[in-house]
């Protein structure tokens, strides 16, 4: 039997552990996994699965250095001591199953570098996209392919704000405080709304399938604070919807870009159909071009279903060794090149100010003679292009003016519009959104 310990009894390991003692009717290899011990913060707290005393524990310390367990699996959440636990285990030859997305993105280089040298796994299917099997297609099936760009949906609180935002034509705060009620949303949302957590995850994408790590914090995250239901309007207009997307990709430049923030994406895209809280993964590489991922990204069954199917891949692995006690013990183990982290460099990184997009503006103007010209005059003097530029109304004694541009470069972009935020007329840009 391949004996594991968990540490973390919330809504993700419970459903890992209802999974793993309820193998009827899936993978064999359930039946050869065995529930040595489980790590709690409160003995006391009522819980949705039943367990024997005997396997509870408050000290997590001896759990990581059980010599008679073979796999942690960390389902605790936060930087530490999730961190420090995982390198212990590490240090005493245990595999890693995890679903701690901000561990990895933050201290990944020390993590799978201490587990390359001890000879284990780190698998964190369930870090990225909740059920959505991600990790492993880019590790082995889209592992031929030359990855060009990830395009994600991956955080689902935003979008069920965004999908409510324009459903309802409400305004951010009153959704998000009624998402909270729901569950939908944390009681501190900053991780989501702010593109924090897309972009831990998004970093973990990139340097699968860039192979180079990705510092955490050279990703550029613009949250969802700014999105008004005006902009929502607007961009129902112009036939787009808004998403909060992580994008990392290739620059023709050089170096990769890797950020999160809000783009209006086209109608007619695949991900614009992509609401509540389902998320999508859009993989774009050659020859294979396009093929997109989709499906719940947060939940017990779902998160859980992945942790289980990192479990497995290693007992897999470990039942393919001629030796279970060399496979698990021995600090030199040859480990299986699909299944471990084999890069160590850092991916070169191109500035923000390198990158082109398109822009979507809204300006509050005093409403004097000239203003859409001096706004033109500013854009054309940067090489910005305009696709089109429009005073839509006003909103109380302001002149509003929306501008489209063409695809220009963020550096000359950003210049135009400091020359413009010193003009007279200009009381205020209250949003900025790329064009996808």
């Amino acid at each position: 039997m391949v004996k594991i310990g968990i540490l973390g009894l919330g809504t993700v390991g419970t459903g890992t552990v209802q999974i793993l003692r309820d193998p009827v009717g899936r993978h064999h290899l359930l039946q050869s996994i065995e529930i040595q011990r489980v790590g709690v913060k409160s003995i006391d707290k009522p819980r949705a699965v039943d367990l024997p005393s005997e396997l509870v524990t408050t000290d997590l310390d001896s759990i990581v250095s059980d010599p008679d367990i073979d796999i942690i699996v960390e389902l605790m959440g936060g930087i530490e001591p999730a961190r420090s636990l995982m390198l212990k285990a590490i240090a005493h030859g245990k595999h890693i199953v995890t679903a701690n997305k901000a561990v990895i993105a933050k201290f990944g280089d020390e993590i799978f570098t201490a587990a390359n040298q001890a000879g284990v796994y780190v698998m964190l299917e369930a870090a990225v996209g909740g059920g959505i099997p991600v990790i492993q297609p880019l590790k082995q099936s889209l592992g031929v392919n030359r990855i060009q760009r990830i395009t994600g949906i991956i955080n689902g609180t935003t979008n069920y704000i965004l999908t409510r935002m324009t459903v309802e034509g409400g305004e951010f705060a009153d959704i998000l405080a009624d998402a909270q009620k729901l569950g939908y949303a944390e009681a501190d949302p900053t991780a989501d709304v702010d593109g924090l957590d897309a972009g831990d995850k998004i970093a973990i994408l990139a340097s699968l399938a860039f192979g180079g790590r990705i510092k955490r914090d050279d990703v550029y995250c613009e949250g969802i604070r700014k999105i008004s239901a005006t902009d929502i309007a607007y961009a129902d207009k112009l036939n787009f919807v808004i998403k909060l997307l992580a994008i990392a990709e290739r620059v023709e430049s050089g170096g990769v870009s890797v950020r999160v923030h809000p783009t209006f994406v086209p109608k007619d895209r695949p991900l614009a159909t992509v609401n509540g809280v389902y998320n999508a993964i859009l993989v774009e590489g050659e020859p294979l071009g396009q093929v997109m991922l989709f499906g719940p990204g947060a939940g017990a069954g779902a998160t859980a279903s992945a942790v289980v199917s990192d479990i497995l891949a290693i007992v897999g692995v470990m039942q393919t060794n001629s030796s279970h006690e060399d496979a698990v013990n021995s600090p030199n183990t040859s480990l299986h090149p699909l299944l471990s982290c084999s890069h160590s460099h850092y991916s070169e990184m191109a500035p923000l100010s390198s990158l082109r997009s398109s822009f979507y503006v809204r300006f509050l103007c005093i409403d004097v003679p000239g203003v859409i010209g001096k706004l033109g005059t500013c854009f054309g003097e940067h090489h910005v292009s305009i696709e089109s530029i429009v005073q839509t109304g006003f909103q109380g004694d302001r002149a509003e003016i929306v501008v489209v541009t063409h695809e220009v470069s963020e550096g000359d972009f950003e210049s135009a519009l400091a020359e413009i935020r010193g003009l007279d007329s200009i009381a205020s840009i209250p949003s900025i959104v790329r064009v996808l």
